[in-house]
């Protein structure tokens, strides 16, 4: 046993024995949630109920037969995909989806990246000034700014064509790569690039032999985030298409503002699980390469940098 010396005359407190079947230590308190907490966790259930109720409905629906007095149709049919298919030209429809998503990614990164690496590698006067302008498309509603750039393009003559539709959807996705971009090339050490243009490589062949391996991951994520927010983008897109040019979220909100709303419903719901299905799919495959709270970390880097 290891004796305690203690200074006379002072008494130290004994520790308080545990009690029988408790396996707290001595002066420990037992954690119970706050209330608060109970509060945002049935906050949290309850929204993924409802969300969960909405897109059950809407499954429910495209299958269903018309029903009135029932919680559940009498009989299910895949008819109203078919036929949502040859009414609204889905075929044309998610070509021109994909096509506007394509050409975005590639102007995007071929526009962004040179950017962005002029950003984290130079320094010039105003360059915070335009790094914010930059953050503008991305941080204001698509609306604001929408609607000005719908007048220039029927100004001069691109108003509902598909070259429009790609053009005011590298607005905010050009910004977007930029910001994504420059943290990964902030992530890369200036002098690997120095010691190869010491021994005579020049700008390109830096570029292609060496930034650009260490730089796929990063364009990687860029291309794969961009494309989830093209395929998602209603209001810039509605305001310039038209006839063939329509994106699958835009031929949604036509079919269900047609004639009055008089299309049938479930036609309506079985083009909606189309396009709720498809984003999953490009979700899952974007958290596949990138995650977010990891680039909302490195944005925070290189800014405290």
């Amino acid at each position: 046993m290891t004796a305690h010396t203690t200074a006379p005359g002072v008494d130290l407190p004994l520790p308080e024995p545990r009690r029988k079947g408790s396996s707290r230590a001595p002066g420990e308190k037992a954690l119970v949630a706050a209330p608060s907490t109970w509060i945002v966790w049935a906050g949290v259930a309850a929204f993924f109920v409802f969300l969960l109720g909405i897109l059950t409905s809407v499954v429910v629906d495209s299958f269903g037969r018309p029903w009135f007095d029932t919680w559940l149709p009498e009989t299910a049919t895949a008819e109203w995909y078919s036929g949502a298919w040859d009414r609204f030209g889905m075929a044309e429809v998610i070509g021109v989806t994909l096509v506007v998503a394509v050409s975005v990614i590639v102007l995007s990164v071929l526009i962004g990246v040179p950017a962005a690496y002029l950003l984290a590698r130079r320094t010039f006067p105003l360059k915070r000034t335009i790094t914010l302008l930059f953050l503008l498309p991305v941080l204001m509603p698509p609306i604001t700014y929408g609607i000005p750039l719908a007048t220039v393009m029927y100004n001069i003559g691109l108003g509902r064509t598909l070259t429009a539709v790609i053009l005011v959807n590298l607005v905010p996705s050009v910004p977007f790569v930029i910001m994504t971009m420059t943290p990964f090339i902030e992530q890369i050490n200036p002098t690997i690039e120095n010691a190869a243009r010491m021994s005579g490589a020049s700008m390109r062949m830096v570029f292609q032999r060496i930034l650009l391996p260490l730089l796929v991951p990063g364009i990687l994520a860029a291309s794969v985030l961009v494309l989830v927010r093209t395929v998602g983008m209603f209001e810039l897109t509605y305001l310039v298409s038209g006839p063939g040019s329509d994106t699958l979220v835009v031929a949604i909100y036509r079919a269900m503002t047609a004639s009055g709303g008089g299309e049938a419903r479930q036609l309506v719901s079985s083009m909606a699980v189309v396009y709720t299905v498809t984003m999953m799919v490009i979700l899952i495959i974007a958290l596949r390469y990138v995650s977010p709270t990891q680039l909302v970390a490195r944005v925070k880097d290189s800014r405290e940098d």
